[in-house]
């Protein structure tokens, strides 16, 4: 059995019986038959139905988004936010998509050679819990656009979220197989990406699951797009805006209780506003309000998991070992890890290598601008990093000299449906979302035609 457990009250919501290897077998192949079907759809009978979609997300948010506060603990506003982004991407999808895959001509010296954008088959989707419909629904409209049909396995703690996804394709009309969530644990992951009807992978996890599936898929020979763990860098140069730089640090860092992949978990602060800064940051960190997930005036509720907490709490605790402060918080109860400040970190402790997925951010300063840039690049990952100033010249020459996958000046790293989403290095490989996101999982086929 697989369990749906509430990590603020404890209760068990639902057990969910896992899907056999017989059960596996029928839906892949239901998921095959049915693209034979789907992906000689026209882009406006998907879009008429990913319209739909969008509908039915804006329609039930609220109940949709209870579900995901209930299951994992997400505070509730931040739950329909999430449930209306994923809306947000079905229309966007439901809009574009026919325009990103028209045949793109090219001359050549043949009479007509063009590149036209051909449909897979069964992309599997590999989800984690900390945004369980927006991660699965950026992969989701894009694919279904494109005219492949999707299977997920979603993390074991949100398999109530996962099945209300499939059910948000089915009630907006979509044909059965279309969208299919297979109820099974990581232990038969490989199982799937072995199957001849699957023909691709996208990922969205930690950097060992990343590594474990690519190596899976890799033995057969199987694209995969990959987007993996992060240690987002937020630095605060000496000409930056502080009142506004510490409003958007602060939800960076700590909304959705600060489990998200791109959430700023490394502070980097230039010594001169060091302590300017550091007196406003602590101030707001202090003031947002934690408590029961179901409540409007939440901001900072329970981690995913007890287990998750304790992950938290043993990096923090490894960092104050090797000279860290605790400047803020640092406590843990049950699930909730309090919202946690550590000062004078340096490049060797934890919470700067490892990535922190909770509510705790370590602070560390530098003297110029070449020490922030070594800095944010002295990690394994490279999902995003956020520069604040008022100098845009000055920032738009230092752009180049970041390896991450995105660079936003005077705003949080975040994923937008018009912009193409993902990293370097131990962060992953692969994008998603933007016409480039589109294209990921396509045959790209080139056709050449001489006439004799």
């Amino acid at each position: 059995m697989i369990l749906s457990k509430n990590p603020y009250s404890g209760e068990t919501l639902e057990e969910h019986r896992e899907f056999t290897s017989e059960d596996i077998d029928k839906a892949l192949e239901k998921a095959d038959s049915r693209f034979k079907q789907w992906s000689k759809t026209t882009f406006e009978e998907r879009a008429k139905l990913m319209k739909k979609a969008a509908e039915e997300l804006k329609k039930n948010s609220r109940d949709y988004a209870e579900t995901i506060s209930r299951e994992m603990g997400k505070p509730i506003k931040q739950a329909i936010a999430e449930v209306e982004k994923c809306a947000w991407v079905c229309e966007y999808y439901s809009e574009n998509a026919e325009s990103q895959l028209k045949d793109l001509e090219i001359e050549t010296d043949a009479d007509q050679s063009y590149v036209r954008y051909a449909p897979l088959g069964t992309v599997l989707a590999i989800m984690p819990w900390n945004y369980p419909f927006w991660q699965v629904f950026r992969f989701a409209a894009p694919a279904l656009m494109a005219g492949n049909v999707g299977v997920l396995k979603h993390a074991s703690n949100v398999m109530m979220s996962a099945n209300n996804i499939q059910k948000v394709f089915e009630r907006a009309g979509f044909p059965e197989g279309c969208f299919q969530n297979l109820v099974i644990g990581s232990k038969k992951v490989e199982e799937v990406i072995n199957d001849e009807h699957v023909k691709a992978v996208t990922l969205t996890g930690s950097t060992k699951a990343g590594s474990a599936v690519a190596a899976a898929a890799g033995k057969k020979i199987k694209k995969t797009v990959l987007e993996l763990g992060g240690s987002n860098a937020l630095v605060v140069l000496k000409d930056a805006d502080l009142e506004e730089s510490v409003k958007v640090c602060v939800q960076a860092r700590f909304q959705n209780t600060g489990q998200s992949c791109i959430a700023g978990k490394r502070l980097l602060l230039q010594e001169s506003i060091a302590d300017e800064f550091m007196e406003k940051f602590k101030k707001a960190v202090k003031d947002l309000k934690s408590g029961d997930p179901m409540e409007e005036d939440t901001y900072i509720g329970v981690q995913a998991r007890e287990d998750l907490a304790e992950d938290l709490e043993d990096q923090v605790q490894r960092s104050v070992k090797q000279g860290a402060k605790i400047e803020l918080g640092g406590k843990r109860e049950g699930a909730y890890y309090q919202p946690t400040i550590l000062i004078g970190v340096t490049r060797e402790m934890p919470v700067f290598q490892e990535e922190t997925f909770g509510p705790a951010i370590g602070v560390t300063t530098f003297k110029d601008v070449d020490e922030a840039v070594e800095l944010v690049n002295a990690t394994n990952f490279g999902l995003g990093v956020s520069v604040f100033t008022q100098n845009m010249e000055e920032a738009k020459k230092i752009i180049p000299r970041f390896e991450d996958g995105a660079v936003f000046i005077n705003e949080l790293v975040k994923s937008d449906p018009r912009l193409p989403f993902g990293g370097t290095k131990g962060s992953g490989y692969g994008r998603e979302l933007s016409h480039l996101g589109i294209r990921e999982f396509v045959n790209i086929q080139t056709v050449y035609i001489n006439k004799f």
